[in-house]
C-alpha cells in the first residue's frame, strides 16, 4: 500500500514548478503502477498550450474555473469544480485560469517526475 500526503511531497523533487503552474506528484513510473497521479496548480490569468504527444492526460477540476481549447477544432469547454476532461486523443489543448485552478491529474504512461515541457508544450515520449 501507497499512502502519501500533500506536506510529504512540497519541497521535494515530486513538487515540480513551472512559470503559472505547480505539480505534486503523488505516484511516477518509480511507484510501478503504470500511472501517475499529480495534484496541479494554474495561476489565475494564465494561460498554456500543451499538447501531450506521448501521454494521455485526464483532468478533474476540484479548484477555480477556467476553459480548455481543442487547438485542432476550436471547441472551447468551460471549467469549474466537478468537471473532467480526457485529451484521449493527444490533443493539442489551450488551457486558461480565470481563477486559481486546482487539478487532480492522471498520466499514462507514468512520468518519470523529470519531464518538462518542450516547445511544443509537451513531454518526451517515456524511455523504453
Amino acid at each position: 500500500m501507497i499512502v502519501t500526503r500533500l506536506e510529504d511531497i512540497l519541497d521535494t523533487d515530486r513538487d515540480v514548478r513551472g512559470p503559472v503552474w505547480a505539480s505534486r506528484r503523488f505516484l511516477l513510473a518509480e511507484d510501478g503502477l503504470g500511472f501517475t497521479m499529480t495534484e496541479t496548480t494554474t495561476e489565475a490569468g494564465a494561460e498554456q498550450i500543451l499538447w501531450y504527444k506521448h501521454h494521455v492526460e485526464a483532468n478533474y477540476v476540484i479548484e477555480g474555473e477556467g476553459e480548455v481549447e481543442n487547438v485542432a477544432t476550436g471547441e472551447v469547454f468551460p471549467l469549474k469544480p466537478g468537471t473532467m476532461y480526457t485529451l484521449d486523443q493527444h490533443e493539442k489543448h489551450r488551457l486558461k485560469a480565470f481563477s486559481r485552478m486546482r487539478f487532480v491529474c492522471v498520466f499514462t504512461p507514468a512520468l518519470t517526475g523529470r519531464e518538462s515541457h518542450d516547445e511544443d508544450g509537451a513531454y518526451a515520449p517515456p524511455a523504453d
